[in-house]
């Protein structure tokens, strides 16, 4: 009867300790810390927009294929040039998001007389970025141990559990 009662014991605390879990512990973090943003970038006079695909390290990616997409559906398609630069004509103001094998990035596209000063020229896209959010990450460092719910879970079950089995392994010496 008292193993049914540690049990049902251990299950309420279990149940608790998962409501006190915060729940960005358990959100998937990008690897550098910082969540993909929305970027303004201005049309050219033309009314293009102008991009380049870059590596990671910052130099030129040659013969990309890059996809431009609203609303999940694909409006037009290009591959970067020798110095990693592609452009897209007759777009309207709006999100868009361009789309690389290895990157992606989304743009708010302004034309060239109503973009804010704060606007880019242009897009740049990382092909191989890490800012893509992951949902499978590997634990790292200690930090990232005291996020995990399972971790924090067991410790106070620990806590709860060795206390209570220390008690009544004494009540039963004294019998």
């Amino acid at each position: 009867m008292t193993g049914l009662r540690l049990i049902r014991g251990l299950a309420v605390c279990i149940a608790a300790a998962g409501l006190c879990v915060p729940q960005m512990a358990m959100a998937a973090i990008p690897q550098n810390g910082k969540a993909p943003g929305v970027y303004d970038v201005r049309l050219h006079e033309s009314g293009a927009l102008l991009g380049q695909v870059v590596s990671p390290e910052s130099q030129p990616l040659a013969g990309v294929p890059v996809k431009l997409r609203t609303s999940g559906k694909e409006l037009a398609g290009a591959t970067s040039d020798k110095n990693g630069y592609f452009a897209f004509a007759g777009l309207a103001n709006g999100v868009y998001e361009i789309v690389t094998p290895e990157g992606r990035g989304v743009y708010r596209v302004w034309s060239h007389a109503a973009a804010p000063p704060s606007a880019q020229p242009g897009a740049l896209v990382v092909n191989g970025d890490d800012t893509v959010v992951r949902g499978q990450q590997a634990m790292r460092g200690f930090r990232d141990l005291m996020a995990n719910p399972w971790f924090v879970a067991a410790v106070i079950t620990a806590a709860v559990a060795i206390p209570v089995a220390v008690h009544n392994g004494r009540g039963s010496k004294s019998n």
